[in-house]
């Protein structure tokens, strides 16, 4: 229960120091405003703020969502669309990304957060700097903070998942030392077989032969009977402690490797046997090492069963090329005669090591760091193996695939938000810093002071006034500048009364008639 208790607070400690960041935003703002109101401008945004903060962690979408309405009531101000919440905007947009490993359904959140701004700017018909705060700041808020919330996830991310993997690697390191221990007791075992199980065989051999000689006495015959039965008893105990170390219950372990033949006399035994065998050899043959070569005469065996049983009658080809430090062995079989393909081993051959077919095969293979390829080719069927000529050249035991590809994954994602976050600003520094500085360059050169205004006289010409005029006029004059009462037949043109990029000021209004100024008068910055 106590461990329970520990997130719990902390969780409520790092809201409640969140909302207390946010509230002295919220506080500034309405203390700067000056004219605000303490209800809708302060009492409102901290209640929202209470209720956001905290749900952001169940439903960080509804929070923004919150915020952003905030926002909203900045848009419908009729002094400045600018207000305090936008950072608290932010900081919950910045948690939506770290939340919600997803990106779809925050970026419908943000994209209908933008709409809503969007179509209220449109309702109220607000002036060109409340549509220029919509479509930079708003956006600015809700997309470069998620973006970074992303990223912040995606690092998180990594670095949980690398002491994951870090921690998987060292239980399967200890596995890997305990395979080694079992896979080195069945090569003794498979060694031990097929070596002292030959030799005791061997023996058997010559006492039963010697059993049979005339030259030995009825006494001495019933003890080599008596010792060909105990070693047959021992080559029988001997094949099923190997069977019990190498494999599972019934598999015999060593049948079909003869230890002192070689592939020639595989190859020789086949031909004898009318199996259709084209081999060759090409490079200098080297020294390969016991397990090596007998890994060799394996694949070419166990090719050769595959052949003769799915393939009887079809030609075999077997290529075995040695390079400087490795060999490559490839035994490729024709499909039969009146047959159009041949088929991989779908189960167990009939013959072979432990009966294991080309699965026992790969094991082996792999053991002695190689790699082997089977399946179809030309019609026919190919086993393909590339062994080193010692054993271990490329390591018995390699890193599992498996975390090394959950890694890069990990890894590829945290680089995708890495350079999302940097493109991000990039890009929309492209878009809205030349919307923004042109249109502070509109604002700020269709100015006309008020001790200019002062000096137009009604009547002169335009050619007169001209110097006293800025070097163009306004062009986002509100409704009801534009719909004031105006001359019969005169062209009025707006000049700002102030720099201010975000606030309201008034317009003056000169109405020209054929070139001379016939009225001038000050429109207010609010609608009256």
């Amino acid at each position: 229960m106590s461990h329970t208790r520990i997130p719990r607070a902390r969780s409520a400690f790092g809201d409640m120091a969140l909302w207390g960041v946010l509230a002295a935003a919220t506080g500034y703002g309405f203390q700067d405003a000056g004219t605000a109101s303490p209800v809708m401008d302060l009492l409102l945004p901290l209640a929202v703020l209470a209720v956001a903060v905290p749900l952001s962690r169940r439903r960080p979408g509804a929070a923004v969502v919150l915020v952003n309405g905030l926002c909203a009531l900045g848009l419908a101000d009729s002094a400045t669309p600018g207000n305090a919440h936008v950072l608290s905007l932010a900081a919950l947009s910045c948690l939506l990304g770290a939340r919600v490993a997803v990106a779809r359904r925050p970026l419908l959140v943000l994209a209908g957060c933008l709409a809503v701004d969007l179509a209220l700017c449109a309702v109220l018909r607000t002036q060109a700097v409340w549509w220029f705060y919509a479509l930079t700041v708003l956006p600015a808020a809700l997309l470069l903070p998620w973006l970074a919330g992303r990223h912040w996830r995606g690092r998180r991310e990594l670095v949980r998942e690398g002491w994951r993997l870090a921690r998987s690697l060292e239980e399967r390191q200890h596995l890997v030392a305990e395979r080694a221990r079992l896979t080195e007791r069945a090569d003794i075992a498979a060694d031990m077989h097929d070596s002292l199980g030959h030799a005791l065989s061997l023996v058997a051999l010559r006492a039963g032969a010697l059993e049979l000689s005339p030259d030995v006495t009825d006494h001495d015959r019933a003890d080599l009977a008596e010792l060909r039965g105990t070693i047959a008893d021992a080559v029988e105990q001997l094949r099923e402690t190997v069977a019990v170390l190498h494999g599972p219950p019934g598999t015999q372990t060593g049948a079909g490797l003869p230890v002192n033949d070689t592939v020639e006399d595989l190859l020789a035994g086949a031909v004898a046997s009318g199996v259709p065998v084209r081999w060759e050899r090409r490079g200098a043959v080297p020294t390969l090492s016991a397990l090596v070569e007998r890994g060799v005469y394996r694949v070419v065996q166990e090719a050769l069963t595959n052949a003769v049983k799915h393939a009887p009658g079809g030609a075999i080809r077997v290529r075995i090329t040695h390079a400087d430090d490795r060999t490559h062995v490839s035994v490729v079989n024709a499909a039969p005669p009146g047959d159009g393909s041949a088929h991989a081993v779908e189960g167990p051959p009939a013959v072979g090591v432990g009966r294991r077919g080309l699965t026992g095969l790969q094991e082996r293979v792999t053991v002695l760091g190689g790699s082997l390829r089977t399946g179809p080719h030309q019609g026919g069927f190919r086993v393909a193996a590339d062994l080193p000529h010692r054993a271990g050249t490329r390591g018995r035991h390699t890193v599992v695939p498996e975390s090394a590809e959950r890694l890069a994954s990990v890894r590829s994602a945290a680089r995708r938000r890495s350079v999302a976050a940097f493109v991000a600003p990039v890009v929309a520094a492209v878009f809205f810093v030349p919307a923004a500085a042109y249109l502070a360059w509109q604002l700020t050169t269709s100015v006309l002071p008020p001790s200019r205004f002062a000096e137009l006289t009604i009547g002169r010409s335009y050619g007169e006034l001209a110097p006293l005029l800025p070097a163009r006029a306004y062009p986002y004059p509100p409704d009801h500048a534009r719909s004031a009462p105006r001359p019969p037949g005169a062209r009025c043109e707006f000049y700002r009364s102030g720099r201010d990029l975000f606030g309201e000021v008034d317009l003056y209004r000169l109405c020209w008639s054929d070139g001379t100024l016939v009225t001038k008068d000050t429109v207010p910055a609010s609608r009256p």
